[in-house]
């Protein structure tokens, strides 16, 4: 008894390729690589021309041709500069006012953006535009007025300038957060706000139980720029604060600066430990940053 046996023609074994990772080369993908590390080059100089200044002491960093390595390191610059004024009180003063900056402007607009985006109301549509046009309107228009206005409430070198604007969304630059956010807002299924409502809920529960939690990456976007925004802040602390004593980073550099004209070795140093937390902070939220913009304009 004989048994009939067939073969298939054997698959062929021939693979595409691939670089490191299994990924498959693509001239296209080295060239945008490359083309994306010439464009970080400039980007960068700055940041190494920061730190390298920081580690030389005066004489080094205007030679000419420029050095790029220090020698010797001057790492004496940083105890120098953060012992030459209260840094330390500058940074407890800058992080009061983010936390209280950073919580209302969130809460907030997240809110405002929440009754644009979900809730059915008459003329939301026509206020949200009339909120939008005010983008236009440049900040040095409401400078005096605003001045004025804290004046005469008394709110003159008081952290009350700075930080009682953001628990009114669209105020303070909140306008781009609410338009944010409530762009981020459409994308979600609005199923889900009305099997909630189906379930007994009401606005508030699905706005804290639905929508905050799949909002992350847009809200960490708003964070992070409402954080930047308040610690890079030169011109508000400057008209506002008076007393050295409540000085934020940004006014604190600048009369380091204005006291040691010659010292720019110290000067590089405290602008290095200035900016470091803002790098870190992108650094390792980058992910969420990146995910929060790019899902914000899928649907308008």
């Amino acid at each position: 008894m004989t048994t009939m046996t067939s073969t298939a023609p054997a698959a062929s074994t021939k693979t595409p390729h691939t670089s490191g990772g299994g990924r498959r080369w693509r001239p296209g993908r080295v060239l945008l690589y490359v083309a994306l590390t010439i464009g970080a080059v400039p980007t960068m100089l700055p940041f190494v021309w920061l730190a390298r200044s920081a580690l030389m002491n005066d004489n080094q960093i205007f030679i000419a041709p420029p050095e790029w390595i220090p020698n010797p390191f001057e790492w004496a610059n940083f105890s120098g500069a953060l012992t030459a004024q209260p840094f330390f009180r500058y940074f407890v003063n800058t992080m009061i006012i983010e936390l209280v900056v950073v919580t209302g402007t969130v809460l907030t607009c997240s809110v405002a953006a929440f009754s644009f985006a979900r809730l059915r109301w008459r003329g939301r549509n026509v206020v949200f535009a009339l909120l939008l046009t005010s983008v236009m309107l440049p900040y040095a228009v409401t400078l005096i007025p605003t001045f004025v206005m804290w004046r005469s409430l008394g709110a003159l070198d008081t952290f009350v300038p700075l930080t009682v604007p953001a628990w009114f969304a669209g105020a303070g630059g909140g306008v781009f957060n609410v338009f944010l956010l409530r762009q981020f807002f459409l994308t979600i299924p609005f199923e889900l706000d009305e099997a909630a409502y189906i379930d007994g809920a009401s606005p508030w529960r699905v706005f804290w139980l639905v929508i905050m939690p799949l909002s992350k990456p847009a809200l960490v976007v708003v964070t992070i720029f409402t954080f930047i925004g308040v610690w890079n802040d030169f011109l508000g602390p400057l008209l506002y604060l008076s007393d050295e004593s409540k000085y934020t980073l940004a006014l604190g550099l600048a009369s380091f600066q204005s006291v040691y004209t010659a010292q720019w070795g110290y000067l590089m140093a405290a602008s290095a430990v200035v900016i470091a937390p803002i790098i870190a902070l992108f650094f390792f939220l980058q992910r969420y940053f990146i995910e929060g913009v790019t899902l914000t304009g899928i649907k308008s």
